[in-house]
């Protein structure tokens, strides 16, 4: 049976796109009850993206209940504040303001249910930024990220929806310090995380090296790095294969494993640091190495050797992945226009117990009058069927 030690927690999900609906499918996949509360009639926008938009949607929302109401007339307004008052946890990730003019800001949600757990998730913390919009992209640009990914001149964000996930994952704990603060104090929170403070915390280690050092800091494809072999290859196919070579052993074991007593014996590449002065001569020989070994026999090798390797995959490769599919790392999800695949499952266990609750990502509305018979009864969820957007069943 998967673990829900969340269970019995109920959370509001006011969020859209990916920084507030990751951190509620986190706290789902945990077993919390979550309730995204979306724009009647046809909820979240994102659920109508395309192009990369087309994953988020249903990769961020698993294990959630849908409620369609419009908040802009009193009867979905009441509706809402009725959901606030039997509530544990509301995240939201709206633009500054967005939710004081909606009449649900923290400051009224408290007085609704004073034990609540307020989280803003935002493009910036509290100060001079506050006020501006902001997306994953443009922090990146504005925090170095960017310029620390690509080269010189072409600034590049990361593949991925890196700090709308991690901006989540930060609200995420949050909300839970600010439960266990609650179970002492009786009383809720506002939690606060925000996409530029977390693209800050990524670039920690580029400031403690920038303090340290006298000139500018070079973007990462043109880095000295700090191990002598840290490259992607060509093998034969021309297929690239990522190796690291970070210790002495790392090398010792690499020429043990060709046979090239030559290389074990030659001094000019006896240590880490003698191996980084002779890069301009061991790069060219490990290429040419690797230029004559397929992926497999590559594979072989480096694990024989007992060396940090990587074929360099696409995602989709991801599907085949014999790890993933082995772990059960990829769980099967049926997205809400009837795709079926498998996404990534929770990347925890507990004592060897993973979390892998999954319920399919729900229609716009699917829960909304099971959910107000079960806040408010059966006849005030009629009443309000019409003014609540009318997706109910």
């Amino acid at each position: 049976m998967s673990l829900q030690p969340l269970d019995g927690l109920t959370v509001l999900d006011f969020g859209h796109t990916v920084m507030g609906p990751c951190a509620g499918m986190i706290l789902a996949d945990l077993g919390a009850e979550v309730i995204k509360v979306e724009p009647a009639p046809e909820g979240e926008p994102t659920r109508r993206l395309k192009g990369f938009g087309t994953g988020y949607f249903g990769y961020f929302n698993r294990n959630k209940r849908s409620v369609a109401l419009d908040l802009k007339t009193p009867e979905g307004l009441a509706a809402a504040e009725a959901l606030v008052a039997r509530a544990d946890v509301l995240i939201e990730n709206f633009a500054p303001g967005t939710m004081d003019r909606l009449g649900l800001g923290a400051g009224r949600a408290k007085e609704i249910n004073p034990q609540l757990v307020y989280a803003s998730l935002k493009g910036f913390m509290p100060g001079p930024y506050e006020n501006r919009l902001a997306l994953d992209e443009v922090v990146q640009m504005m925090t170095g990220l960017a310029y620390m990914t690509g080269p010189t001149g072409q600034p590049l964000r990361a593949g991925s929806s890196v700090i709308d996930i991690v901006g989540g994952m930060f609200a995420v704990i949050g909300i839970l310090v600010a439960l266990r603060d609650r179970d002492g104090s009786g009383r809720g929170r506002h939690v606060q995380s925000a996409l530029f403070e977390s693209s800050v915390f990524l670039m920690g280690q580029h400031l403690c090296y920038a303090a340290q050092s006298d000139r500018p800091l070079p973007p990462m494809p043109e880095r000295v790095s700090a191990w002598a072999v840290y490259e992607t290859f060509t093998l034969k196919d021309g297929r690239p294969f990522f190796l690291g070579i970070t210790t002495d052993s790392h090398w010792r074991r690499f020429c043990e494993a060709l046979g090239r007593d030559d290389l074990l014996a030659d001094p000019g590449l006896a240590t880490n640091n003698d191996r980084i002065a002779a890069r301009p001569r061991l790069i060219p020989l490990v290429q040419e190495i690797f230029a004559r070994l397929g992926l497999d026999e590559a594979v072989v090798l480096c694990e024989a050797a007992r060396l940090p390797f990587a074929p360099v995959a696409r995602p989709e490769d991801l599907f085949d992945d014999p790890h993933l599919q082995a772990t059960g790392g990829l769980l099967p999800t049926t997205l809400p226009n009837g795709t079926r695949t498998r996404l990534p499952r929770l990347p925890l266990t507990l004592d060897g117990e993973g979390f892998d609750r999954l319920e399919d990502p729900p229609a716009a509305g699917a829960d909304t009058a099971a959910i107000l018979r079960a806040c408010r009864g059966a006849a005030a969820a009629e009443d309000t069927d019409q003014s609540l957007g009318g997706t109910t069943r």
